[in-house]
């Protein structure tokens, strides 16, 4: 089976009332972008977690928690394990258990994500307390990647107006919008 390394890698932020706007960006998605998805989502780190599971029906993608060294493919949605933070290097997951601290999850990825796909890293910040991912988003912003944020659809509005706050937000959109615009910002970069 031949393994393909994603166009671009999209970092997915999100806490309180996140699970919903999961849920409709991953239905608006194709499964052929040649994108990865990667969902860091705040949890409690003793929760038994069915995240991957309940997104699963909602994407014809593959849904996996993701693991330490895990490859990193195209059209795949990968969750953030429980108590745990997450970042990468050479298209594979490193996973640290247990976290480090509490709701800078997101930031982690982020910066991450910054420093290995430069142009080629998105982040999307969507429903949640606090500002966790804002961050992040300066330094994938900094390293010529996109940002989203959801609009006033996000049932918990303070982790996008955080991000929109810094300045560092190309893209306020509606869920349903957003796999259109990477369709765009794809092809713009002539992948």
């Amino acid at each position: 089976m031949k393994t393909v390394q994603p166009k671009f890698i999209v970092g997915i932020g999100g806490s309180a009332g996140a699970l919903n706007a999961y849920k409709a960006l991953l239905y608006a998605m194709p499964q052929d972008t040649g994108m990865a998805f990667v969902i860091i989502s705040h949890m409690n780190p003793t929760a038994h977690s069915e995240l991957a599971k309940i997104l699963q029906r909602h994407t014809k993608m593959s849904v996996i928690v993701s693991a330490d060294a895990m490859p990193i493919l195209a059209n795949h949605v990968y969750i953030i394990p429980k108590d745990s933070d997450l970042t990468m290097e050479n298209y594979r997951f490193k996973v640290v258990s247990p976290r480090s601290g509490r709701n800078k999850q997101v930031d982690l990825f982020f910066i991450s994500l910054a420093n290995e796909m430069g142009a080629r890293a998105v982040g999307i910040i969507l429903s949640g307390y606090d500002g966790d991912g804002t961050e992040g988003c300066k330094h994938i912003k900094a390293n010529g990647g996109k940002i989203f944020a959801q609009d006033f659809s996000a049932e918990v509005d303070s982790m996008p107006l955080s991000a929109q706050a810094a300045g560092c937000v190309d893209f306020v959109l509606p869920l349903n919008k957003i796999p259109g615009k990477l369709k765009i910002l794809a092809t713009a970069l002539k992948i």
